[in-house]
């Protein structure tokens, strides 16, 4: 028998505490959608809060998933250190010029105000409202980019990597200034009705440094930011592996970790070994291409993969679907995981004896 009809909320938190709820919980991380929802442009949508809470509400209701997630993009938190933003017509919004020209800038570096910054207060405004309309029936996912992986943005990914090998100093320094700016935001957030902060910290996989590093670096900075944020945080690594480092950020107080389709979402499993919860990993920039039966294939590998005892939510393996997966391949993944997401997953041990063959 499966277990008695969850709602969102009670399925995510049995999942996060590695029990088995009525089914895996569905996280379809969709941002730019909401505009074309809306059959608005991107640079318009994402210009009022009152638009983005319509288009997270539309899709809530279009698609099935488990979560809000109100992200806007990337670019905002940038845009309160004085930074500009690229808007597409097709893709998520870019930086602009670094707002850290020279290592010497960060010398008298500050941390931006929350309550200054346009952007930032649009992003709470539409947090405080979503969860006025789903009153905690709903995981509200808070977006806070990590301390260590800001400087991508704020100065650019080669100056970035320079100063981080050869101006330690200089290094802490920039890394103490947006730790307060990451609590401050990601705190202001969950005050504003995130359920969970997604700390996004993409330059801490092991595709884009090596172990020693991440020891050295990015999880100290985790261990000083997670400590100060008030509430649960899921680390995401935005496509990057983390096989190597999966055990280090288990350390750092995450209850989650987003993984990438590059690794064996298994062997990811048997190593979390109750210690964390994985979030993903479908292949999101593949998922444009997908046909109705590569779409239940892909999905039903995921949850035989890891969906055993809880301790797994489905979503992309990137964070954010792109613009170009059409609304069937949504709705198609929504109704397989109903279909085969059931708890106790008894079909599963046939999968692996006797896995199919991969759809063409």
């Amino acid at each position: 028998m499966s277990a008695e009809r969850m709602n969102s909320m009670q399925r995510t938190l049995a999942a996060l505490s590695h029990r088995e709820g009525d089914r895996v919980p569905l996280f379809l991380l969709t941002t730019l959608h909401g505009a074309r929802e809306l059959g608005m442009s991107i640079e318009d949508y994402f210009s009022r809060a009152e638009h983005v809470v319509e288009g997270q509400l539309r899709l809530l209701h279009k698609y099935g998933s488990d979560c809000l997630y109100p992200f806007y993009y990337a670019a905002l938190e940038t845009e309160a250190w004085g930074g500009s933003t690229i808007f597409l017509p097709d893709g998520p919004p870019l930086c602009g010029a670094p707002v850290i020209r020279r290592p010497e800038d960060i010398d008298k570096l500050q941390a931006p105000d929350i309550a200054s910054a346009p952007g930032l207060q649009r992003a709470l405004a539409t947090l405080r409202a979503l969860a006025a309309e789903v009153a905690g029936t709903v995981p509200l996912i808070g977006v806070a980019i990590s301390p260590f992986s800001l400087p991508v943005m704020q100065m650019g990914f080669g100056a970035y990597l320079d100063l981080m090998m050869t101006q330690p100093e200089r290094f802490e320094c920039l890394m103490r200034v947006n730790e307060e700016f990451t609590v401050a935001w990601a705190n202001a957030q969950l005050a504003a009705g995130a359920t969970a902060i997604c700390y996004f910290d993409p330059v801490s996989s092991s595709t884009n440094i090596t172990r020693a590093q991440y020891l050295a670096t990015g999880q100290q900075v985790a261990r000083r930011t997670l400590a100060r944020i008030q509430g649960p945080t899921a680390t995401h690594l935005a496509s990057g592996r983390c096989a190597t480092i999966l055990d280090d950020i288990a350390q750092t107080g995450t209850a989650a970790i987003g993984v990438s389709a590059l690794e064996d979402l298994g062997a990811l499993k048997a190593q979390a070994a109750g210690r964390v919860a994985l979030l993903g990993n479908l292949n999101g920039i593949e998922m444009r291409r997908w046909t109705p039966r590569r779409t239940e294939y892909e999905v039903k590998k995921a949850i035989a993969g890891a969906a055993r005892g809880g301790g797994f939510i489905l979503a992309d393996n990137h964070g954010e679907i792109p613009w170009q997966v059409p609304d069937w391949v949504l709705i198609g993944i929504r109704e397989a995981v109903e279909l085969w997401g059931r708890y106790p997953l008894d079909w599963v041990e046939r999968w692996r004896a006797e896995p199919p063959l991969e759809p063409g």
